[in-house]
């Protein structure tokens, strides 16, 4: 990448935590902030913020345990406190009234952020984000805590994986998912390793965010919290992503005025199987005049495929 075209490397402090993220500039124009998911960062944003920089003051945040944040400590990764980490970066580069873009849990949280505080959100696009649904079966909490318990002990005993390269990460990311190209992979890899003292590369999250808190929001608190959401949201799921279709198990029906498109050719990471193609849905989404709240009230809620659009 040309390094005229990076992103600045910015820093904050949220709950003691020294977090990162990559500022793309133009602070005058509309502000977005595009979350990743679990056991990503924030340069996996690289191509859809080139893309928008030019009408956004986009940010991408390493939420905390990932990419070049701090990890936790003493304590276990909760959605919640993903959640407080967004509200305390936005509240820390002045933003007002943000359009948000998150991927997978990134998706999670942004809609858990977006219903907290509504009127804090201009627009909301959640990639394959959708992971609680409505008649999902949640285990006892009796279970989760036993899980976690031993989830925590298989972390502890678990030998760090390293790579001679970080073109051997590569190839292990190419293995995850075979649509990625070499060029792709290398890019991400290149900012998801750090070198290690003996030389080594091994992945910069901290392996403890495998362990899922018990303490976490029900199935109820998600629905309440999409109901308030205010602003208007597209649902993007990738044709072949391992997630289930949102419109088939009754996501849509919780939200105030949602759509649901489906990429075709894509799985669960689309931003990276289709870049062109989000690339311009999120485009046209973000840039569209604002619903007015008369027509807000009583918008269509709706499922099509891109590729119909």
């Amino acid at each position: 990448m040309n390094p005229a075209s990076a992103p600045e490397a910015r820093f904050y402090q949220s709950q003691g935590l020294r977090l990162h993220y990559s500022d793309w500039g133009n602070a005058s124009a509309p502000p977005l902030v595009l979350v990743h998911g679990g056991l990503d960062h924030s340069r996996s944003w690289d191509e859809v913020a080139r893309a928008l920089r030019a009408n956004f003051h986009v940010i991408a945040p390493d939420l905390r345990g990932h990419g070049d944040s701090e990890w936790a400590r003493d304590s276990s990764y909760s959605q919640s406190d993903h959640v407080y980490d967004l509200t305390g970066l936005i509240e820390f580069a002045g933003l007002d009234k943000v359009a948000i873009v998150g991927h997978s849990m990134g998706g999670m949280v942004s809609m858990t952020y977006a219903g907290a505080f509504p009127d804090r959100v201009s627009r909301l696009a959640i990639l394959d984000g959708v992971i609680r649904f409505p008649a999902q079966k949640v285990k006892p909490i009796e279970v989760r805590i036993a899980e976690w318990v031993g989830d925590l002990d298989k972390t502890a005993r678990r030998k760090i994986h390293r790579y001679a390269s970080v073109a051997e990460g590569a190839e292990r990311m190419r293995a995850r998912n075979a649509r990625l190209t070499q060029d792709q992979a290398m890019h991400l890899a290149t900012h998801a390793l750090k070198q290690d003292a003996d030389g080594s590369y091994i992945w910069k999250f901290d392996p403890y965010l495998r362990a899922r808190a018990p303490y976490r929001l029900s199935l109820e608190d998600h629905q309440a919290l999409w109901s308030r959401i205010a602003c208007p949201t597209l649902l993007v799921s990738g044709r072949d992503s391992f997630l289930p279709d949102p419109e088939t198990l009754g996501v849509l029906q919780h939200f105030r005025q949602a759509e649901l498109v489906r990429i075709e050719g894509a799985g669960h990471w689309l931003q990276h199987d289709q870049p062109v193609e989000v690339i311009g849905l999120l485009r046209t989404f973000l840039e569209a005049a604002a619903v007015p709240p008369s027509e807000a009230a009583g918008a269509a809620i709706s499922g099509r495929d891109a590729a119909a659009s």
